[in-house]
């Protein structure tokens, strides 16, 4: 009797247990339309007995995906329910299993219950994660009529300074990638072509601030990922169709135009955009007052310039891609870039004092010349190994060209008997080159519920060159000066390999990785001064990330990641740039790879009116790579070393709130402390900086929208200097007519202080420098937009896991370009 009782009891408790059996039911919420995921979408739980009230409740996260725990078996219905789409409904049985997966989960826009129903929410601008940010252009109003240079002043955890130089994460060491691939182009010339690009063209931009060990360790701010707005796919949608869209645009600085198209046919999908673009600026000012301190007496230089500026710039990719069959895909990329800038100015310089005695001017007339080319091509083979699409093969390969040109006239009017100052007519054409081979493996699995693992290797095979040549210039004829040209090459091999597991346990989310990368690299001194060498190095690269979400709206997380810095062609180059009598800049073979590490801790809230993030974060470099300038035979010298020691602390937020239905207010701000020192040349500078962009966007009758922003920084630091502040308004108008087919968009840019000024002090051990800038920024531009397609449906296209990571800098000239589309100095 007391054995029946036990075996009674055991089986009790067994069925018992067994009715109690979790079961997570996954899937993602999706416009059936745009093939765009639904966040925070609501999702509600019955049992077929009882509709009214729901046994659990939960909401679609950032991406859309619904993660929905049950208790007990039998028949459930699930319902999704999002502001302005029609409810879905779908039933399910459970039998105890640990998991059910919907798959994707369709809705569509409901517009009889949008015109009954006053909606008073909010389609997320921007999705928070803990190690990434993402912003969607393409809801943005102002993309219509803003560069994307423009819409990167409103991007969380990005600054652009007054000479339009980006930072990101506070550094302005970051990668820059296109469609997740890695673009060299962009990367050397990222503000110039940020300032030709249509803002249309855009659908996201990505800041990864803790990349992980997926991507390369190069980029001590983190990734900047510009996703295109193309919408080439992967061909398994069952959907015909296509869409495209053509724009043109004029104003008081320039003109644009652009186009694209994608669409996609059984299963073959492609995409394809083309933009050019002319950038004019007129009558723009460059004063600069140096005193140099030397024993035999102080001198004094002042030089000014009034110049004009040219930059045209085209652009155009393609994208296709093949579904070979229901767990296989091909996709090919190819894009091309070109720019030019010409930049014309009369320049005048005054010296004094010193070995200058009583004094003497002179004038030159400068012309610049720069031409940039770039050319990617990418193919990508993905493989699934099981339904529910997480175990995965991807098989990559990368190349990538970069030529560039540079061109540099100056001939020089001044008076005769002058001394320690080499006046000659002077010509120099510099020839850089870049190619890249990459080939890469990724393999993605799950290791157990919750738990997955990330594995992956890489091959890049990189090869730099610069021709170098300088003339001296008689009459008409210019002479080769072989002692002041160089020719160079400098190649790299990097074998790379990482792991990265991430575990999933309820409220509590975790990542670590850890990737390797060797280096081998050469540097051959085909002509000019310098020694061949070889040198080969490798970097343990760490990264975690720990996240907690608080409720279904609120996550914290706690980011640590270490980057390099690996110096690139233009760092690297020993190229004396002759160009002008007071000033000889160039690069550093002997640079070593910066090391930084970055520790951040983020908040993250949303809701249906208002969204927050803040992050506080923390950045230590040792053997910072950093532009440093000195007094060397009365001549600026300006060259590259891993000379500065810094210490950053940041705080980021972003705050967007929908105060009614047809009212927006935005708030991107920033606020840093920075100690940088340097006990190679013995110096220090510290001090806090800031900056914010505030915007309004309201809907005024008739539908007219209407934005407008404020952007404003402060003073910027360096080790040697720092950079004045200033503030820009933005205002904007927009239209849709013919059944939103056609917009029409007004922007107006005007500097609050009437004038566009940029001011920099830098001083050393032995001189002192003020520059003045002054731009006439002040545009206005009208920009039509014309949709046609047989759907609204966007084909998405598989982003490379490529990212490579080669630093380069700027030119002086190519800084100063920045500013308006360009400037041009010349002494």
């Amino acid at each position: 009797m007391k054995k029946k009782t036990a075996l009674f009891a055991l089986s009790l408790l067994i069925t018992t247990s067994a009715s109690a059996q979790h079961t997570l039911i996954t899937g993602t919420l999706k416009d059936s339309v745009k093939n765009e995921t639904e966040p925070y979408a609501t999702v509600r739980v019955f049992r077929p007995s009882n509709r009214q009230k729901p046994v659990a409740m939960s909401l679609t996260d950032a991406e859309g995906r619904i993660k929905q725990a049950l208790d007990g078996k039998g028949t459930f219905i699930l319902t999704f329910s999002s502001v302005g789409k029609k409810p879905v409904m779908r039933e399910v049985t459970l039998n105890g299993q640990s998991m059910l997966a919907l798959g994707d989960v369709c809705t569509a826009e409901d517009a009889t219950a949008l015109k009954n129903v006053e909606v008073v929410a909010q389609r997320p601008i921007v999705k928070m994660e803990p190690d990434k940010m993402t912003y969607n252009v393409q809801e943005d109003g102002d993309s219509k009529s803003m560069t994307l240079l423009d819409m990167l002043r409103k991007v969380p955890m990005v600054t652009v300074d007054g000479q339009d130089n980006i930072s990101v994460n506070g550094s302005a060491s970051f990668k820059v990638y296109v469609d997740g691939k890695p673009n060299p182009m962009f990367q050397a010339n990222a503000s110039q072509i940020f300032k030709s690009l249509p803002a249309s063209m855009v659908k996201n931009i990505e800041v990864i601030t803790n990349p992980g060990a997926k991507y390369d360790a190069e980029g001590t701010g983190g990734v900047l990922n510009i996703v295109i707005n193309h919408a080439g796919g992967q061909g398994t949608e069952s959907l015909n169709g296509y869409n495209g869209n053509v724009s043109l645009g004029a104003g008081n600085r320039g003109y644009s135009g652009s186009a694209f198209v994608s669409g996609q046919q059984g299963k073959f999908s492609y995409s394809a955009n083309a933009t050019h673009n002319l950038n004019r600026n007129r009558n723009i000012r460059i004063s600069i007052d140096r005193t140099q301190t030397a024993p035999g007496g102080n001198s004094q230089m002042h030089y000014e310039q009034r110049s004009d500026n040219k930059t045209p710039f085209n652009m155009g990719n393609m994208s296709l891609g093949y579904a070979l069959d229901s767990m296989s895909t091909l996709n090919a990329n190819i894009g091309i870039t070109q720019y030019r800038t010409s930049t014309d100015g009369l320049p005048r310089t005054s010296l004094s004092g010193g070995s200058y005695g009583s004094g003497f001017t002179y004038s030159a007339q400068r012309a610049d010349k720069y031409h940039n080319f770039g050319f990617n091509g990418s193919m990508d083979y993905q493989r699934f190994f099981n339904r529910e699409h997480t175990r995965s093969l991807t098989a990559s390969y990368l190349f990538t060209a970069n030529p560039s040109r540079s061109e540099s006239e100056s001939r020089y009017d001044a008076p005769s008997g002058i001394t320690g100052l080499n006046l000659t007519d002077r010509y120099s054409d510099a020839h850089l080159r870049s190619t890249e081979h990459t080939v890469q493996i990724d393999y993605a699995t799950p290791v157990a519920k919750g738990h997955s693992l990330d594995v992956g290797a890489k091959f890049i095979s990189h090869r730099n060159t610069s021709d170098s040549r300088f003339y001296n210039i008689a009459g008409n004829a210019k002479n080769y000066d072989e002692a002041n040209s160089t020719d160079y090459e400098n190649t790299q091999r990097i074998l790379a390999g990482y792991a990265e597991y991430r575990v999933a346990l309820g409220k509590l989310g975790t990542k670590a990785g850890l990737r390797y990368e060797h280096t081998w690299e050469n540097i051959d001194f085909r002509k000019g001064a310098g020694s061949d060498f070889s040198k080969h190095y490798g970097n343990l690269v760490p990264s975690a990330t720990l996240s907690y979400n608080l409720a279904p709206t609120t996550n914290l997380g706690l980011n640590y990641n270490m980057r390099i810095l690996r110096p690139g062609v233009t760092y690297l180059n020993p190229y004396r740039d002759n160009s002008n009598p007071t000033n000889v800049s160039y690069g550093n073979p002997a640079l070593d790879v910066e090391k930084s590490h970055y520790i951040s801790l983020v908040f993250n809230y949303y809701s249906p009116k208002l969204m927050v993030n803040a992050t506080l974060g923390q950045n230590l470099c040792n053997n910072q790579i950093a532009t440093y300038s000195f007094m060397e035979d009365n001549r600026l010298h300006t060259t590259y070393g891993n000379v500065v020691k810094n210490r950053w602390t940041s705080f980021n937020t972003f705050m967007r709130w929908m105060a009614g239905k047809n009212t927006t207010l935005m708030l991107n701000a920033a606020l840093d402390y920075g100690d940088m020192r340097s006990s190679t040349l013995n110096r220090r500078n510290h001090g806090w900086q800031t900056m914010g962009y505030a915007s309004l966007q309201q809907t005024l009758p008739w539908l007219l929208k209407w934005s407008l922003g404020v952007y404003a920084n402060s003073r910027h630091y360096d080790l040697q200097g720092y950079q004045s502040g200033n503030s820009l308004l933005f205002t904007s108008l927009n239209k849709d007519l013919c059944k939103d087919r056609l917009t029409l968009s007004l922007l107006y840019v005007v500097p609050l202080t009437g004038k566009y000024r940029v001011n920099s002090y830098s001083h050393g051990a032995d001189f002192e420098q003020h520059t003045k800038i002054l731009v006439p920024i002040q545009m206005v531009r009208l920009t039509a937009t014309w949709k046609f397609g047989n759907t609204q449906k966007q084909f998405r296209q598989r982003q490379s896991r490529i990212n490579n990571d080669f630093g380069e800098r700027k030119s002086e000239s190519q800084q100063l370009n920045n500013i308006g589309s360009g400037t041009g100095i010349g002494m």
